[in-house]
């Protein structure tokens, strides 16, 4: 189900930052430190309409688990270890990245940037749909405060030959009607933003990119839960297609627990 905005549901969710880094081996705790204390702050969450974000992690053993293709967004299950969302509010999204793209380059500019890492997947998501398991769910501005105990990133690959919006709709009644009952507690779905020429990110390109739909799994379960619920997730969205046409294909599909701030846990439990 969606659940329906109260009257003081003014703030919305218009697009997503993810992305999902790699830190080099033996600069992993200064890599955290890095990111929390100040690259996740003054690289977004100071700038106008950035209004939430969340720092996730995975394990070696949450890595273990994921399901990846080739030519997916992350075509190498063992890496990706950190990834942030951040929300931007509907409306500002156009100054909210011009903003973050001049402030990135002024922090380079400074010499307040990490080189120790690899970027694996970072980019723009528009918000598409929400589904919740409950009436009355916690608001999609809020989910990334709201202390969930993991969540999921699911890659959707829609048929070459469905149509975006149409394939978009289904999905989110698929998901919807799958969620009643279990420890996923709430999914929202987004498409990407292609990643603009001149953008201060090096990373590969994934070729299905056009045809993707990225679900974030909010779950109530640890990560060991949530793995086996969102396999039967991404089975019910695989089983068959729009009108008994070409089912959808996961590319990506892996579990994070959510990082423990002004910490460096999880550091040594990454390889």
């Amino acid at each position: 189900m969606t659940s329906t905005p109260g009257p003081y549901d003014n703030v919305a969710v218009g697009t997503m930052l993810f992305t999902l880094v790699e830190p080099h081996r033996g600069h992993e705790v200064a890599y955290n430190r890095w990111y929390e204390r100040d690259h996740m702050l003054a690289g977004c969450l100071i700038g106008p309409g950035w209004f939430s974000a969340r720092r996730w992690v995975a394990t070696a053993a949450d890595k273990a688990t994921r399901v990846t293709t080739p030519d997916g967004m992350v075509p190498d299950p063992s890496v990706g270890s950190y990834l942030a969302t951040y929300w931007v509010q509907a409306g500002e999204d156009g100054p909210a990245i011009e903003w973050a793209s001049q402030q990135v380059k002024r922090l380079h500019d400074e010499g307040r940037m990490f080189d120790e890492r690899d970027h694996v997947h970072t980019l723009m998501y528009v918000h598409r749909f929400d589904a919740d398991r409950d009436a009355e769910a916690v608001p999609t501005a809020l989910a990334l405060a709201h202390p969930y105990a993991s969540l999921a990133t699911v890659a959707v690959r829609r048929p070459a030959e469905v149509d975006r919006r149409a394939f978009t709709r289904w999905l989110h009644q698929r998901v919807g009607e799958h969620l009643p009952g279990g420890p996923l507690a709430k999914v929202v779905g987004f498409t990407p933003i292609p990643l603009p020429d001149g953008a201060p990110v090096d990373q590969r390109s994934a070729t299905d990119e056009a045809q993707r739909v990225l679900l974030l799994v909010f779950s109530e379960a640890h990560p060991e839960a949530t793995v086996d619920a969102v396999a039967s997730l991404n089975r019910h969205l695989t089983v068959d297609g729009i009108d008994g046409g070409p089912a959808p294909q996961v590319s990506f599909a892996g579990v994070f627990r959510p990082t423990i701030p002004g910490t460096d846990t999880y550091t040594n439990q990454l390889w």
